[in-house]
C-alpha cells in the first residue's frame, strides 16, 4: 500500500543480473534507482524475465513504471514477453508513467502498435550522438531552462534491434546517424530511450567483453566500441535529469513561482 504522499515506482526488469553487476553494484535494481531514484521514494523490483509481476489490483499504487532493456528480442513471443505486452497496454490505458529502456523502448512500441526488428545497419556498441527535436520536447521532459539542453547529448548505446515504425499517435524526439528512433513519446505518459542512460562506462566494458565470449560480435568490433569510449563521456547527468523529469515531473518553487530543476 501506497503511503500518503510517497513517490512509488516499479522497476520491470527484463535481464538476470550479470555477474559483474552484482559484485559491483549489488544486481541492475541498484544501477537503475541509482540513476533515477531520490531520497524518501520507494522504488519495488519485479523481474519479469523471470516471470514475477506486479499485481494488477495494485498498479495504481505507482507513479511510474521503468523497463529495462534485456539480452532477449522484443519482437520475440516468450510467454513473460507477451505477458509483459499486455501489462504495458493496461499501463498505457491507465495512463501511467512508463520510461522504456533499450529492449524496454522496443517491447514498448510493439505492445502499443509499432513495429520493431533487427536494426538495419547492424550493432550498435558505444558512444552516440543523439540528436534532439527540441521544438517536440514536451514539458514535462524539459529541464529547468529548455535553452540549457544542447541540440545533442551523447549516450550509450548497446542494440542489435530497433524500432522501425512508432505507434500511431507517438512522436519520435531524438535520432542519430545510426537510428532513425532513438526516443518517441505518447502523449504525457509514454517515453522510450533507445540508449542506456543508467549505463556506466564500466558495465559496458564488461558487456562488450561478454559479447565477444559467447561469440556475438568480433573482437575487432568490441575493440572499435571500446575505442568510441575512451576519449568521451556521455551525458550522464541530462540524461538522468531527462528520465526523472518524466517519472516525477518538475516541480513548482511557490515562493517564486519558477518552475525548479528535481535533478
Amino acid at each position: 500500500m501506497k503511503q500518503e504522499g510517497e513517490k512509488r515506482f516499479a522497476l520491470l526488469l527484463a535481464a538476470k543480473d550479470s555477474e559483474y553487476v552484482k559484485k559491483v553494484y549489488g544486481g541492475y535494481f541498484n544501477v537503475f534507482v541509482g540513476a533515477f531514484g531520490d531520497p524518501g521514494e520507494r522504488w519495488d523490483l519485479y523481474r519479469v524475465v523471470e516471470g514475477d509481476f506486479p499485481d494488477l489490483d495494485h498498479l495504481d499504487d505507482y507513479d511510474g513504471f521503468v523497463v529495462s532493456g534485456s539480452p532477449y528480442d522484443a519482437y520475440g513471443n516468450d510467454y513473460w514477453i507477451l505477458q509483459l505486452c499486455l501489462l504495458l497496454q493496461t499501463l498505457d490505458a491507465m495512463h501511467k508513467k512508463v520510461l522504456g529502456i533499450c529492449f524496454g523502448h522496443q517491447v514498448l512500441c510493439r505492445a502499443l502498435g509499432g513495429k520493431v526488428g533487427k536494426a538495419l545497419s547492424g550493432w550498435d556498441i558505444g558512444l552516440r550522438e543523439i540528436t534532439l527535436v527540441k521544438e517536440l520536447l514536451p514539458a514535462n521532459i524539459l529541464l529547468e531552462d529548455a535553452d540549457e539542453i544542447p541540440h545533442s547529448l551523447s549516450l550509450i548505446e548497446c542494440h542489435q534491434d530497433e524500432v522501425w515504425e512508432v505507434p500511431t499517435g507517438a512522436e519520435v524526439i531524438a535520432f542519430s546517424d545510426k537510428t532513425g528512433t532513438e526516443m518517441f513519446i505518447i502523449s504525457d505518459h509514454i517515453l522510450g530511450i533507445q540508449g542506456h542512460p543508467e549505463y556506466t562506462k564500466d558495465i559496458l566494458y564488461n558487456l562488450i567483453d561478454r559479447l565477444v565470449t559467447n561469440n556475438s560480435i568480433e573482437l575487432s568490433f568490441a575493440e572499435e566500441a571500446k575505442l568510441s569510449l575512451e576519449n568521451s563521456e556521455p551525458d550522464c547527468k541530462y540524461w538522468e535529469c531527462i528520465c526523472k523529469s518524466f517519472l516525477k515531473g518538475r516541480l513548482i518553487d511557490h515562493a517564486t513561482m519558477k518552475i525548479a530543476s528535481i535533478c
